[in-house]
């Protein structure tokens, strides 16, 4: 009798670590959160600053700007705010997924992500012939997820028709 509850006590004990140990990618799931994200039309306008009419680089202004085409400035952004526990690496990069109002079809583009720990806000923009229809023109809808360098999906956010079923 008495080995018969060793042998329950150590089932039991051997099962609550398998489940605790299934559960700890779980709780690391987590490694990074977009704090807040604004999808909108940007003209080349509004990236222009004095200081590169006195010569200098177009300035950031502490964001992150990656463009689809990066010599044209006006287009549909994603300003996004990311907190990471770790930096992203090389490696790292945002997916993001667009119906465009001209086709039905989802379009990617993939952004590098690299970054410190902590807060970064990125811009990213989809720019030139990659935003057919100019400021008139919205997404039909969209889906934004960052990867690590390894492929593990560290934050995922989309538009509410992302998700729409199809009738």
């Amino acid at each position: 009798m008495l080995h018969r509850r060793r042998s329950l006590f150590a089932l039991i004990l051997s099962l609550v670590v398998v489940v605790f140990s299934t559960l700890a990618p779980a709780a690391r799931a987590a490694e990074a959160t977009f704090d807040r994200l604004w999808p909108g039309w940007r003209d080349t306008d509004s990236f222009d600053r004095i200081t590169e009419f006195l010569g200098g680089s177009e300035p950031t202004g502490g964001r992150t700007l990656l463009r689809t085409q990066p010599d044209a400035r006006a287009g549909y952004y994603f300003l996004l705010g990311v907190k990471t526990a770790a930096a992203l690496t090389t490696g790292a990069k945002f997916e993001l997924s667009v119906i465009r109002p001209d086709a039905p079809e989802p379009k990617l583009f993939t952004f590098p992500a690299t970054a410190p720990s902590g807060d970064t806000v990125f811009d990213l923009g989809l720019t030139g012939s990659d935003w057919p229809g100019g400021k008139k023109a919205n997404p039909v809808a969209w889906k934004l997820t960052l990867l690590a360098a390894d492929g593990r999906v560290l934050a995922e956010h989309k538009s509410f028709l992302w998700e729409k079923p199809a009738k």
